[in-house]
């Protein structure tokens, strides 16, 4: 029986995920900084994670390692958005979300790719975003940190294949998930008021986006592809406009790009 295991369970694209796999018959370890909300299944291993922190990420791939003879995969998933203007955009916060984003899911990569050289192989998938490989208004830390995760994994790719890892990048476009509410941190400070206008027409542009996004299964069975494709590809992008605007921008000048955002987003 394979067996996978996933940060980030307990809403969006990790709680579709898990259920994903769980129909298909794949022992899921469903990690969670409150693993009391993960679904309860036969084939279902809740597990408390929390990705910043060094000795929780350890500790769950030790169990894990004591109760599988193999892990046959791992999906980086934990991450939120943050946003605002980036002046208003404390260092303090710029840390967290870098420390989440990207610190805990290399964390993870360096756990589950130990579990993986020493079993003889194994997929490692990245949940990176669009916004890894382009960017919108106000959300200046969130690209950086998603771009970090592009970087990180197509290197790491190529030392990976030496130990018989793969491993892939997901590039979600808009998905109806809390990364748009309960997720997402929003800084802006009013009194910065050459911003305002420009802050208020993006980000409420931005959640009208959202809120009609993908389904966030869409994403869970991209994640499957990624995991059971045996294949040597890394990125698979998801949803309608991540193709559309991945494409757009491979091909339109940095200029032509940044005028077309302005316009539909700030103005």
């Amino acid at each position: 029986m394979s067996a996978v295991l996933i940060t980030g369970c307990s809403s969006g694209i990790g709680a579709a995920t898990v259920q994903w796999f769980l129909a298909r018959g794949w022992t899921v370890y469903a990690t969670a900084r409150q693993p009391q909300s993960l679904p309860h299944h036969p084939l279902c291993r809740p597990l408390a994670m929390d990705v910043d922190d060094p000795a929780s990420v350890r500790a769950a791939f030790e169990l894990v390692g004591h109760e599988l003879p193999r892990l046959d995969a791992v999906v980086n998933n934990a991450g939120y958005g943050l946003s605002g203007s980036f002046e208003s955009i404390s260092e303090e916060a710029i840390r967290r979300q870098f420390e989440t984003n990207v610190f805990g899911l290399m964390r993870v990569s360096r756990a589950a790719l130990a579990q993986f050289r020493a079993q003889g192989g194994g997929v490692l998938v990245n949940v990176a975003s669009m916004g890894g490989r382009l960017s919108f208004p106000f959300y200046a830390p969130y690209h950086a940190s998603k771009w970090a995760v592009e970087g990180f994994s197509e290197s790491l790719a190529f030392e990976a294949a030496e130990i018989g890892v793969r491993v892939k990048l997901i590039e979600p476009g808009a998905i109806r998930t809390d990364f748009y509410g309960r997720s997402a941190e929003f800084v802006h400070d009013p009194a910065l008021s050459a911003y305002n206008a420009a802050v208020e027409r993006s980000t409420s542009r931005m959640q009208a986006v959202g809120g009609k996004g993908s389904d966030p299964a869409l994403v869970a069975a991209a994640i499957w592809q990624a995991c059971t494709d045996g294949s040597e590809r890394l990125r698979y992008p998801v949803g309608p406009d991540a193709r559309l605007l991945l494409g757009l921008r491979r091909w339109i000048s940095d200029r032509r790009y940044l005028r077309l955002m302005r316009q539909r987003l700030m103005r």
